[in-house]
């Protein structure tokens, strides 16, 4: 698989070519062709079409061409403190076009990693230049962006793209590439993506790349993440096996194939809540988890913090069997 296809470059330039959010891409054909589009706030999780979804509708508003002078891309890796938001974001919100007619965009990616200040002198940059420009900020957390900018924006949620849509375009993009795929390969990418289409193109790109077929032992193995085997493996060692044995396994087994403890946590949490448990019982064990991936996050020792886990489904047999 040639590693041009996951660039920028190839992201869709209509919004007809996007996967999904029909909703969301039927709103802003409306306004941008009745030439009334509003300031915007796009937020949801990354991979979800954020980005391509307002580069798409851009290219929309003012042609290939005129892109490049009718629109203005900041992301968090340039600088956007007060100073850009004064100079280089005002210069361009207040200058218009001798040969391009039409509102300027202002498309800001990652405006969450924006400081307070520059968030509050925006807000007045916005205020001001609302005649020549539309300003676009899209985030991840939207709890980020202070209260007098969002109420400034329409707002627009981007949620994890469903399986079924990712599937149809992975396949595309696995056939137009000449990758040599199983179906239990492309279910573990979309397993493994979470609704990221991003992470599920990267996956199919580095899998393809190290092996000759993506099937669902490349996948795992590619990503790093912990086989559907193991994990089974993991879970009947917690639920039925004494604490220093499980422990010794369970330390084993992840050294061994190189598993994170916090995916480990992230699959439990997955099946333990596909149990029919107790609800007490339950609580006890996800309480126990969080406060053993809490501590995880602060660099803590995995060897450690894995003893613990065992402890917490320790405690949960005692409160089954009482």
């Amino acid at each position: 698989m040639h590693a041009i296809y996951v660039t920028p470059n190839l992201a869709p330039d209509r919004l007809e070519d996007l996967v999904a959010h029909e909703d969301i891409v039927s709103t802003l054909t409306k306004l941008i062709d009745n030439d009334n589009l509003p300031h915007l706030l796009l937020y949801g999780p990354p991979g979800t079409g954020k980005t391509s979804t307002i580069v798409a509708a851009a290219k929309r508003m003012f042609g290939a061409k005129a892109y490049s002078s009718m629109a203005l891309e900041l992301n968090a890796s340039d600088a956007r403190g007060i100073n850009v938001v004064r100079n280089e974001i005002k210069e361009f919100a207040g200058t218009r076009q001798l040969f391009n007619k039409g509102i300027k965009l202002v498309i800001l990616d990652e405006a969450d990693a924006m400081t307070n200040d520059a968030q509050f002198a925006l807000r007045r940059v916005i205020e001001k230049y609302t005649k020549n420009a539309r300003f676009c900020l899209i985030c991840n957390y939207v709890s980020k962006i202070i209260p007098a900018l969002q109420s400034r924006c329409t707002r627009f949620r981007f949620a994890p793209l469903k399986r079924d849509q990712i599937r149809s375009r992975l396949i595309e993009v696995a056939v137009a590439e000449k990758c040599k795929t199983t179906d239990d390969g492309l279910d573990a990418i979309l397993s493994l993506s979470g609704g990221d289409m991003r992470r599920v193109l990267n996956l199919l790109q580095s899998t393809s790349m190290a092996n000759d077929t993506v099937d669902a032992n490349t996948v795992y193995s590619t990503s790093g993440a912990p086989m559907p085997d193991d994990m089974a493996r993991i879970l009947d060692l917690l639920l039925n096996h004494p604490f220093a044995y499980s422990y010794e396994q369970i330390s084993f087994l992840c050294s061994s194939k190189g598993y994170a403890l916090s995916d480990v946590l992230q699959d439990l949490t997955t099946m333990i809540t596909a149990m029919e448990l107790p609800d007490g019982v339950l609580a006890e064990i996800l309480d126990g988890m969080s406060a053993v991936e809490h501590r995880l996050a602060f660099g803590t020792d995995e060897k450690l913090q894995t003893a613990s886990l065992v402890g917490v489904y320790v405690k949960a047999r005692q409160l089954i069997q009482a």
